[in-house]
């Protein structure tokens, strides 16, 4: 008999089968291959993606329900679009993360853009549903602080007119203008914060964030705050080794990537973050892809059509920053998503063209891993049209 922790109530049922009907939620499961050594579990997610489960209706916003979500020009242009060729293959494509104001996205150590009111409400409309969304383990207090001062200080010095931090000692003021939040504090003291100084923080900043624990020549999950997840689970993955935790992914084990990752993560020096960018589809512009929100997105994968692929079709685009902090020394990993729409894409030609010949070439398990196998046509039909064959330059600018 197999333990297998239920993604939706986390109940942790008893089975062999390959789907059964959770004693906990009475949702039917399926087991996936995924196991969590801190819950001594494999996952059960739900088994039929595109039937709803009759849960409750979510809060309407831009990131769900209408998805009244667009960009703006400006916007559209600032995409950090992630293909410099015309085929992709998984690399560790490591970068220092250091500020270049002529590229928007990496003008300040944290981005922040017009979608930023937008997803604080959605992270709080997430965790208000399920507050699992932000764990961290007891260990990592000082980490927990360490990522506070982090993000406060880049945060005021790169958008002073947003934000503002003054200190006096461990007396400390944060002000955010564009939340009206003013916050008193002693750095150091949980007890004069409204919530724990990592959660408290990252509730005001676009992106995920997680916490690993570097121990014997490895890195552990150790915390996070998970509200837009491309489909994986801080409650599941907590307490994973670094392999353990990208294990799912296809074909980059074999080509070294996680060991050369691995390697490069655990060198890593305090005052010298690195970045990369990584990608995949989603249909609808939605943030929280989570398996524990299955009945609420992946019923919508059967609804592309020829007709709306244009408008439904995301692709979804992760900014991936490793920060080693201090003095704690954990390492914080940024994870900014940034979503557009195929129709807003379109309009920059040399992206649908290039675009175009990746997912056309792309390796048959990564394009099933990337999650368009079952509209896979459907896309290069509409991208076809876009690309008249000829040579692009190199890099990712417009031209």
């Amino acid at each position: 008999m197999r333990r297998v922790c239920c993604i939706h109530c986390r109940t942790i049922n008893q089975t062999d089968a390959e789907e059964f009907i959770c004693s906990g939620c009475a949702m039917r499961l399926a087991v996936r291959d995924h196991f969590s050594p801190r819950l001594d579990a494999f996952m059960g997610a739900q088994a039929n993606p595109d039937e709803p489960a009759g849960l409750p209706d979510q809060p309407e916003d831009v990131f769900r329900n209408a998805y009244k979500f667009r960009n703006s020009d400006a916007a559209i242009l600032r995409f950090p679009f992630p293909f410099a060729a015309d085929k992709f293959m998984y690399s560790v494509n490591l970068q220092p993360h250091t500020r270049k104001p002529a590229i928007p996205v990496f003008a300040a150590m944290f981005d922040i853009d017009e979608h930023y009111r937008a997803e604080c409400a959605d992270r709080a409309a997430t965790l208000a549903a399920d507050p699992s969304r932000c764990q961290v383990l007891p260990q990592m207090a000082q980490a927990e602080w360490d990522t506070l001062a982090l993000l406060m200080e880049n945060l005021a010095l790169d958008y002073p007119e947003n934000f503002a931090l003054a200190k006096a000692g461990d007396n400390w003021r944060w002000t955010n203008r564009l939340l009206g939040l003013e916050q008193d504090f002693t750095f150091g003291d949980p007890s004069t914060l409204p919530c724990p100084p990592f959660e408290y923080i990252t509730r005001q900043v676009q992106g995920d964030f997680t916490l690993q624990e570097q121990r014997s020549d490895n890195l552990y999950l150790a915390g996070g705050m998970l509200t837009a997840p491309a489909d994986w689970s801080l409650h599941f993955n907590l307490g994973m080794s670094f392999h353990q935790w990208h294990s799912p992914v296809p074909v980059a084990p074999g080509l070294g990537v996680f060991d050369k990752a691995l390697a490069a993560l655990l060198r890593l020096q305090p005052g010298r973050p690195a970045r990369r960018l990584n990608w995949s589809l989603t249909v609808n512009p939605r943030l929280d892809t989570a398996p524990e929100t299955y009945p609420f997105w992946r019923p919508a994968k059967a609804k592309v059509t020829p007709e709306n692929i244009g408008h439904v079709m995301c692709l979804r685009v992760e900014l991936q920053t490793l920060t080693r902090l201090a003095p704690s020394q954990a390492i914080l990993f940024g994870i900014r998503t940034y979503l557009i729409r195929f129709e807003e894409l379109a309009r920059v030609p040399k992206w649908g063209k290039r675009l175009h010949r990746v997912l056309r070439d792309l390796h048959p398990e990564i394009t099933q891993y990337k999650g368009m196998l079952r509209y896979r046509q459907t896309i290069l039909d509409y991208l076809a049209p876009l690309d008249d064959g000829a040579a692009l330059t190199p890099g990712t600018a417009p031209d």
